[in-house]
Formats: C-alpha cells, structure tokens, sequence
C-alpha cells in the first residue's frame, strides 16, 4: 500500500510539472513571451546572416572593381604608395576578418581556397613596413598628413616641385587606415608621427566620417603622443574633450589630475625665473621633427641636405658649373663598335664627373633584364660588420633586398639603409646580358671581366638608398677581399623605367642631383686614377614617391685596369 502511494505522488508531480502551463492561462502567457523571444532572437540570427552576406557581397563588389583596375596597370597603380600601403593592409589585416566573418557559415570553397592562399599573403612585417615607408616619403618630401589621406601627391622632377590634381589611380584614406599609422609610430614611440596621424583619423572623424574606430580611442592615443612632445596644455584640453565624450573613462581621469599637477608645477617653475630674472625671454619654436631624429638616435649626419635634394632643392648648380658642362657624341677614341652609332653623352655635373649616356639602352633590352631578374629578386643583404652574418637592410627599399659589402668581414649582408629587392644576372645567362657588358666596356673603355655581374634593383613603395659610398674607404680593407678584384673603382646605372615623381640620385656632398629617364644610363669614377676614394661621389637614391623605378648597375673593380686607366702621380689625379 505505501508503494502504491509512492508511485502515484511521483506521477501526479510529474503531471504537475509538465501541465502547469496548460492549466493556467496565465502560465501559458509566459510561454508565449518565451516564443516571442525564440522568434526575436531568430530573427536576430537572420538578420545577422543577411548582413554577413550583404558585407561579403559588398567587398566582393568593392574588390573586383578594384582589382580589374589594378590589373590593367600593376606597376602604375602600386607605383602610388598609398595604394601599396592599402594592399599590405587589406592583405595582412582585412582578408583576416573577412574570414573570421565567413568562417560562421558552411563556405568551405572559399575557406579552403583561402586558407591556401594565405600563406602567400604579406605579413605584419609587410605591412608595418609599408606604413613606415609612408612616413618616410611624408617627411623627405614635406607632405601634409592631409595631402596623403586625399591622395594628392606632388609632382617631383628634375628642381620642380609642385601639386597636380588627377593623379592616375589615387586613393584616399579612411580613418582606420590613418589610425593605423598613428598606432605603428606609437610602437616605435615616434610620438612625432604618431600625433600627425592620430590628429588627421581624428580630423576625419569630426568631418563625419563613419568609422568603427571611435574618437576617445583616437584622442587617447593623440593625447599621449602630444604630452610625451612636451605640450602638457594641449594634451590637457584633448583629455577634458575625452571626458565629455566619456566622462568614465579611468586613464582619461588619471590623466587629467596629472596633467593638471603638470601645468601648475611648471607655471611655478616660470614665476621662480622670473623673479630670479633668469627669464630667457620669448621660447624658441621647437622642431619636433628634430627632436624625434634625436630621440630614435638617427644616424644620418647630412639627414636634411639629402631630403632637400630629393625634393630638387639645394642643388648647387650655378651658371658658371653650367659652363663647364656639354653634351656630344661618344666613339670613345674610334672604338669599331661605336663609329657608325656613337652615343649621345651628356655632361650631369662636373666635379665629381658624372655623365649620362641617352637611348643607351633599347625597351626589348629592359624588358629580357627585368624578366631574367623578376623569379630571383630577393631583399637586400649586407654583411653585419661585427658578426658577418646576413641581415635585412631597413634603410634601401627595393627588390632584393640589396646586399652590402660589409667593410671588416667582405662578406655579403642586407643593408639596413637599403630597402630595395635585387637579383644578379650574369653574362653567361642571356645574349642581352653580354651585350649590355660589352657596351658598357665599349664606352668607359674598362675592363668587365673583374667587374661584378650585373644587378638589377626594383624599388618599392618609398623604395630608397639613403647617403653611402661605393667604394671601401682606408678604414675598411677587407671591404672586397672575397672577390679579389680590387676596390670598385667605377659605378654605371641604368635607369630602366620612368618615375612619376621622386627617385633621384643625389651626391649630398657636392649637392649634385640626377633625375630617373628611362633608356639612360649614368657613369662615374670611385677612384682617382691614383686608386684613393673621391668622397665626394656619396650618393643616395631618393625615395620614390609617385611610380615604380627598376634600375641595374654594374660595379668595375681595379683589377685589369692597369693599363686602361693608368695611376696619377698625385693623390687626387
């Protein structure tokens, strides 16, 4: 009997449990809220999947129209830095969350595909370099944070420099893409930079412009880089504007409390002066570009001139250096292949003697040159001086990254002031190459087979080669012992493209400029015939700005010039 009433308690609670709803109105209400809620958050999901859907349609759309107009022109529209800086991004940064996006569904094409190719994606590496090439054509060309964003770009050639609207393939930048120049000087603590572009994302925004990126993110960022600059009160009036706009925001009101103590205790510091009459007067105006070379220990002594010559000022060309200089046609004393087609040589500058050689070499010849280099072009290396290994150069920006004798070891490393990718193509690989060493034996009169092979360089985005030498100096005697040949006496350059603007080879000491023209090529000595350096051939190759620069060049060494170039008697003959 206790069992039988044991089992029908537990029946009549379990029908209790499940018919409490339907016994009562009031309960079944509750269920219909809960559906409601069910049929909300159904929708929710819908409405999410739509969007998803519609972003990714959205981006599709935005990227075919994009590519179809980069592949007709590859060079040309990443000649634009801006462009290769938006590739790097979306490559590195976006496609990454477009695939977090599509990841939720069940696109396993597309996955699959995407998955594959991004191992051939750039990386943050790429990115960031592309971001601190932007920086670097903004500071050597003396562009407004605003000028970049728009896209509008200087025209830079031969001593001109000005702004042309209609610049093919231009593209503006969204606040995001601001933003993050801003963060990637912030990381370098380039607080100089990072103000700029933190001032410009938040300049966009205040205009408008719909972003995820908010503003106290921005300001937060811009009032630190101006405060770590020295400029408390701005950065006082920045953090107040913070709170206004997120009156909770913790470091913002750490901030003001310091900022303020900050101010009062330097306003105390001014009135002990004055009444000390140790007041200086009127504040010099600080450079704060300066005060960032200083602070991240620039090594570049004649910084300012090689910028100023890359913008076509400074260049020390007076009438009477004019005078001096003339242009003929070269047989080189009758040499047989030069007779009947001598070349037309004109005089670049005069001391050290630079000469330019025009329509020197034929637009078949360049395309064989680039399509030999291209599968083989790698980032410049130089020998590390201390430890002879192979290291990336950040200060030369072209393809391969460009390798560097290194003036103890004599081995190969990538050069840090060189960012450039380069390949080496030898005699023996094309009948084009041959021709071309030929050419050049036929025109300096000098001896190719001593000479290096022939390397040709593509510059990339603020693609550069900041102030160097040629030649190994009197401090570096091993600076060519591997090769055997001697130290480089000669340089020849081909210039096998056109650039938009920017590019220049400059020699800083003499401020002597020489323009990028396509088909030509530029031709110096190293040495004196007495085999001492002439200094005064330090060079560089300007940032490119605008376009996209390929140049090859050949280094003649010493060996078997004895008697195509004999020895002066004195040091500088």
């Amino acid at each position: 009997m206790a069992l039988c009433w044991l089992v029908l308690s537990l029946f009549f609670q379990t029908l209790h449990a499940h018919v409490d709803f339907f016994t009562s109105i009031g309960q079944m209400t509750d269920l219909l809220y809960t559906e409601k809620d069910l049929v909300t958050s159904l929708k929710d999901y819908i409405v999410a999947e739509e969007n998803k859907l519609q972003q990714v349609k959205k981006w599709a759309e935005k990227l075919d129209s994009l590519t179809s107009t980069a592949v007709q022109d590859p060079e040309g529209f990443l000649g634009h830095p801006v462009n290769a800086f938006k590739l790097m991004k979306r490559l590195n940064s976006e496609w990454a969350d477009l695939e977090n996006l599509v990841l939720k569904d069940t696109t396993d094409g597309f996955i699959s595909n995407l998955t594959v190719q991004r191992q051939h994606f750039p990386t943050d590496e790429d990115q960031t370099g592309a971001a601190k090439a932007l920086l670097r054509l903004q500071d050597t060309y003396q562009l407004s944070t605003n000028a970049i964003s728009a896209g509008d770009l200087p025209v830079i050639t031969k001593q001109v420099s000005m702004f042309r609207s209609g610049v093919v393939h231009k593209s503006r930048m969204t606040v995001e893409d601001c933003f993050e120049l801003g963060k990637i000087a912030y990381s370098d603590a380039d607080y100089y930079h990072t103000e700029l572009w933190m001032a410009q994302a938040l300049k966009q925004l205040d205009e408008g412009e719909t972003s995820s990126t908010d503003k106290v993110t921005v300001m937060d960022y811009l009032s630190y880089a101006i405060y770590q600059q020295g400029e408390i009160d701005r950065a006082l009036e920045l953090t107040k504007r913070m709170l206004k706009l997120d009156p909770t925001h913790q470091r913002a009101n750490g901030n003001l409390k310091y900022f303020e103590f900050q101010l009062e205790k330097q306003r105390k510091a001014e009135e002990a002066k004055e009444k000390e009459g140790t007041e200086e007067g009127e504040k010099k105006k600080v450079d704060k570009r300066d005060v960032q070379m200083k602070r991240s220990k620039d090594p570049l002594p004649e910084r300012k001139r090689y910028e100023q010559l890359c913008r076509g000022e400074g260049v020390k060309m007076t009438p009477r250096r004019q005078s001096r200089l003339f242009c003929r046609y070269q047989d080189n004393g009758r040499n047989p292949r030069l007779l009947l087609a001598p070349v037309k040589e004109e005089d670049e500058w005069y001391r050290p003697r630079i000469v330019r050689y025009h329509n020197i070499i034929s637009d078949y010849e360049i395309s064989k040159v680039k399509e030999l280099a291209k599968p083989r072009l790698r980032r410049a290396t130089i020998s590390n001086p201390i430890t002879g290994v192979l290291e990336t150069a950040s200060y030369r920006i072209s393809k391969r990254r460009a390798t560097v004798h290194d003036p103890i070891t004599g081995k190969l490393t990538t050069a840090q002031y060189r960012v450039s990718k380069s390949a080496w193509l030898t005699a023996d690989e094309h009948p084009v190459i041959a021709r071309i060493n030929q050419r050049i034996e036929d025109l300096t009169g000098l001896e190719m087979d001593t000479a290096e092979e022939l390397q040709v360089a593509n510059y990339g985005v603020g693609g550069q080669y900041e102030p160097h030498f040629d030649f190994g100096r009197k401090d570096e005697p091993d600076a060519f012992k591997e090769l055997g040949t001697g130290n480089r006496i000669a340089t020849w350059l081909f210039y096998m493209s056109d650039v938009a603007a920017g590019g220049a080879t400059v020699f800083t000491d003499v401020g002597a400029a020489v323009w990028p023209k396509k088909g030509t090529a530029v031709f110096w000595y190293n040495l004196f015939p007495s085999g001492e350096g002439d200094y005064s051939t330090r060079h560089a190759a300007c940032p490119v700005l605008v376009g996209n620069k390929w140049v090859s060049n050949k280094w003649i060494h010493e060996r078997g010039q004895e008697f195509r170039r004999p020895c002066g008697l004195s040091e500088t003959e």
